[in-house]
Parts: C-alpha cells; sequence; structure tokens
C-alpha cells in the first residue's frame, strides 16, 4: 500500500475537494496543525494515501489523526478496517469525535503533542532476522 495511492482519488482530485470543503469540526484543528505549530512537525490535510484520504498527517512521525462525524457510528467496521490497514502500513492512528475538537480543543491538541512525542512505531520488517542475529549494516 504503501505509494499505491488509488488512481481513482488522484482523478477525480477528491482530496482538493476535500480541501477545499472542510468540516467546521477540521478548521479550527488545521489552523493548530498547520504551519509547523505542532512540536515543529508538518502536517498534511486530505492526503491521499492507497484507497484512503487521511484527514492530517505527519508522514515524518507516521501520525494519522482522524476526525469522525456522526455517521462513522454506523461505519464502525469500515473505520476499523482502516485503521489496520494504516498501521499495517507503519501509521499510528488517533481518532476524535467531531465535538471533541469543537468543544475541548486544548484537551486533542495535547493528546496529539503527547503522541508525536513518543516517536515513531517501528515498521514491521518484511524479512526479519533469524532469533539471535543481529543487523550489521
Amino acid at each position: 500500500m504503501i505509494g499505491q495511492t488509488n488512481k481513482t482519488i488522484l482523478k477525480n482530485k477528491l482530496q482538493r475537494n476535500l480541501r477545499r470543503n472542510m468540516t467546521d469540526a477540521e478548521h479550527p484543528l488545521w489552523q493548530a496543525l498547520r504551519n509547523k505549530q505542532m512540536a515543529g512537525l508538518k502536517f498534511r490535510r486530505q492526503h491521499p494515501f492507497g484507497d484512503f484520504i487521511l484527514d492530517f498527517v505527519c508522514l515524518k512521525k507516521r501520525l494519522v489523526v482522524e476526525l469522525d462525524g456522526g455517521q462513522h457510528s454506523e461505519n464502525e467496521a469500515s473505520d476499523k478496517v482502516r485503521t489496520e490497514k494504516l498501521v499495517n502500513a507503519g501509521f499510528r492512528v488517533l481518532r476524535f469525535w467531531n465535538h471533541e475538537v469543537l468543544g475541548q480543543i486544548e484537551a486533542v491538541k495535547e493528546k496529539i503533542w503527547l503522541e508525536l512525542q513518543k516517536g515513531c512505531a517501528p515498521h514491521p520488517h518484511l524479512n526479519p532476522l533469524p532469533e539471535g542475529e543481529e543487523d550489521l549494516s
């Protein structure tokens, strides 16, 4: 999945449309994340990745921030699959409800900041060394 964005997403420029039409909850969070305001790290919004468009992502720290509105309570199974695929691709995923962002933006920002301080989750190696051997590269 890494580096392979669904061509339908790119062709239809869906991510650009989503950037132009941000939700009420996306606006304040983007204001907090943009211009390297969060720990000096660059975030992207509505970033295409595989079959998904990620609400916000810091590629350097491999952190995805997703905002969920009321429709997501009906899509829990698909959200779970999406999260699993992102985790398998080496990302950490934080999910917030829209009402959390709108009513408790400082708490949301703190959770994101704390997650950024943890560093990158190690990406699983496709060919791990046999037990007892070390990588000399």
